[in-house]
Parts: structure tokens; sequence; C-alpha cells
């Protein structure tokens, strides 16, 4: 069973926050790397790029697979482990009755969770794990691609 498993590293930000933001995956299985990175160059925020990064790594899987998802965002693993099912049950309202922020992107990895059997970790960013480090890596080369591309009016 552990052969099957794909462990996948995810990290994103944005510089000013909001601004232009960028994610990064790193996705692992068997002896198969994949790094991936993307960027937004209008105006998005960290939240939103902390989302993106496990939205494209889990849509970029081919076939139905146990994914170990390492993400150093509270904000996404508590999301999607404890507040997304109550979120949609109140049609998609907080606790307090306010428009939940960035449900385009959480029922995008609902979907894409639903897809796999996922199971989510937290860890502690910079704090020395090679692949989230790299994961940071990929999402400033992402930011900073889209830094440039908004500096050319792409």
């Amino acid at each position: 069973m552990s052969n099957d498993v794909v462990v996948v590293h995810t990290d994103g930000g944005c510089r000013p926050n909001p601004g232009p933001g960028g994610w990064g995956a790193v996705l692992r299985h068997r002896e198969h790397v994949r790094e991936m990175y993307g960027g937004e160059p209008g105006t998005t925020s960290n939240n939103r790029m902390e989302l993106m990064a496990p939205i494209m790594a889990l849509e970029a899987l081919t076939r139905r697979v146990v994914v170990h998802l390492h993400t150093d965002s509270t904000y996404v693993r508590n999301g999607i482990t404890k507040w997304v099912l109550g979120w949609e049950r109140n049609g998609w309202l907080t606790a307090a009755k306010q428009p939940v922020k960035n449900v385009d992107l959480w029922q995008r990895l609902q979907a894409a969770c639903a897809q796999h059997e996922v199971e989510w970790f937290w860890v502690k960013g910079h704090s020395g794990v090679a692949d989230n480090e790299l994961a940071d890596e990929l999402a400033t080369r992402g930011m900073q691609e889209a830094i440039a591309a908004a500096s050319l009016g792409v």
C-alpha cells in the first residue's frame, strides 16, 4: 500500500498581500518526483495561493491514489478537514452568517479531494523539511514570474 502513496508538499504566497502571488507543489511517488508551480499576476492573496497549490497538485494526478498532503497553512488544513462541510451545509456561509472567502477554491479543492484518498498533514514552514522548502522555492518562482508578468502588463 505504501508504494501507492503520493506524498505532496505545497506552499503559496504573495508579495505584497494582497498582490501578485505564486504557488508551488512537490509530488513524490516511489522514485518519481514532479515539481509544479504557477502564479497570478493580478491581485490575489496568500490564502488563495495556499489553496491553489494543493488544488493543482491533486488535479495533476491521473488516477485515484492515496495522497499524504503536507501544507504549512493551518487555513488550508483546518478549512478542508474541519470547516468545509459546515460551510457547505450552511449554504457557504460562516458561523457568523458571512459569505465564505475563496468559496470558488474551496469547492474546487473539495472536488479534487473527492477523486483521491487524501490525508492532510500540517508542517511548520521554514523548519528544514526538504520538500516543504522546495515547495516554498517553487511558490517564490511562481510569484516572481507573476510579478514580472504584472510589470509587463500581461
